[in-house]
């Protein structure tokens, strides 16, 4: 596909560094030189400098034979416009990132589709859902549900407590005949592998799981995890994805929320009838206590800064917080983030690339998840009619290195993939996938 991607910082560099991994034919337009110069260093993607709304500027990246338009610069209605210029000019399908919620109503989504913006992303709305589901599923440090729910997969790190630490999959699969869940990929020491027969779980490992709902009991028996019952929680920063969490969760939880603005406080309050909200700095120890961080269940830490949403989260852990969550909008720290004892990581880049990757696949993807801390995805595609991935059992299909097929949904029912499982025209199949393996598994399924 041709591609071209406007950005103004972080999220266009890895969005276009991400699907360089497909052999696409990306562009990225940017204002700043010394962006343009690092992704320069470290891809080889085409780059100009200049102002996306700029009708020269997009010519100049060939828009007119441009498959997509991606505009993900921070003030959405540089996006709209972006989108709305790059459809006239010829652009086939155009994705805007935006930030205010009352855009995704279905009747503005069709203004918008006149217009000529085809897809709307609000990644603060898709992170308050992650924050939303984590709290309601308090095992998991993720939780993604895929076909409503009839697949699921769960992250779990194993501690001392785990019954599969120093056993092989084998040994697992012998002890426990018909499992309901199946383990797709294990983080160890900073990297991915995707597991077979003979691989042994260790203390520490982060184990990405692809279960029926029918599994999860035994899934977090064999893991070693008990559900933490949440009363409780404490919320630092009053932006849009504490404010849309918060709104969701109030009547179900009792909320503290900090912000450090006055003036955002009094716009808090409007929406948060039920939440208490405390005009303070959450990196005072003092005033934490005063609050009484030591009887809170969940603490999420969403302000602007990384530095202060991970020391947040620690302080919260050293006071016996049992659940902690923070926004970590460098992805250079989201791995030692997860090993230094943060729950769950929230990172806005990964979440717009989840939602805009599937736009780029030449095969049918209902669903796409990109993972926080590794490298890989997880997706579900449908199978078309006459796929190469129907043409034999799963055992004997030539599946690319570097993926694992998860779980297969069909009507009402799930299945979790065995090798002598048939894969059927419009089942959903969920897989796990290393970047370099999505173009090979998409032939499969196209």
């Amino acid at each position: 596909m041709n591609i071209i991607i406007a950005g103004d910082g972080e999220v266009g560099f890895h969005l276009a560094k991400s699907l360089s991994f497909d052999k696409h034919n990306i562009t990225v337009i940017d204002a700043n030189q010394e962006l343009l110069k690092m992704i320069e260093s470290h891809t080889d993607l085409m780059t100009i400098k200049g102002d996306s709304t700029s009708i020269a500027v997009l010519e100049n990246a060939n828009i007119g034979s441009a498959d997509l338009l991606i505009s993900v610069v921070h003030h959405e209605h540089i996006n709209l416009m972006t989108c709305i210029l790059g459809k006239k000019l010829g652009a086939k399908k155009t994705i805007a990132r935006i930030n205010n919620v009352e855009y995704l109503t279905a009747e503005n989504r069709e203004l918008f589709q006149h217009l000529g913006i085809d897809s709307l992303v609000c990644p603060e709305r898709i992170a308050a859902k992650e924050i939303i589901n984590l709290l309601n599923q308090t095992v998991a440090t993720e939780v993604f549900d895929f076909s409503e729910g009839k697949l699921m997969l769960f992250l779990i790190r194993l501690d001392e407590n785990a019954l599969v630490l120093d056993k092989t999959l084998n040994q697992i699969a012998k002890e426990h005949s018909n499992l309901d869940f199946r383990a797709v990929a294990i983080h160890r020491n900073s990297k991915t592998i995707i597991p077979r027969g003979t691989d042994t779980f260790q203390k520490n490992d982060l184990i990405y799981v692809i279960t029926k709902p029918s599994g999860m009991n035994e899934l977090f028996k064999l893991g070693g995890k008990v559900k933490i019952d949440i009363k409780n929680i404490m919320i630092v920063g009053g932006g849009r994805i504490a404010r849309k969490a918060a709104i969701s969760l109030q009547d179900k939880f009792n909320i503290k929320l900090f912000e450090i603005n006055k003036e955002r406080c009094f716009m808090l309050i409007e929406d948060l009838d039920k939440t208490l909200i405390i005009n303070g700095d959450a990196t005072d120890i003092q005033l934490l206590e005063e609050e009484g961080i030591h009887k809170m269940d969940a603490f999420i830490a969403l302000t602007d800064h990384t530095e202060t949403n991970i020391l947040t989260c620690l302080h919260a852990r050293k006071f016996g917080v049992k659940r902690t969550i923070a926004l970590v909008e460098n992805i250079d720290y989201i791995d030692i983030s997860q090993n230094i004892g943060i729950d769950t990581i929230i990172n806005k880049k990964l979440i717009t690339a989840s939602y805009i990757a599937r736009f780029t696949i030449d095969a049918l993807v209902t669903s796409i998840k990109c993972l926080s801390g590794i490298d890989a995805e997880v997706l579900e595609f449908l199978v078309k009619p006459g796929s190469l991935i129907t043409k034999k059992p799963i055992q004997k299909l030539d599946f690319p290195e570097g993926a694992i097929i998860g779980g297969i949904t069909r009507g009402d029912n799930s299945y979790i993939a065995i090798g002598g499982f048939q894969i059927l025209e419009n089942d959903k199949v969920v897989v796990f996938a290393l970047p370099e393996a999505i173009h090979k598994i998409s032939k499969l399924f196209h």
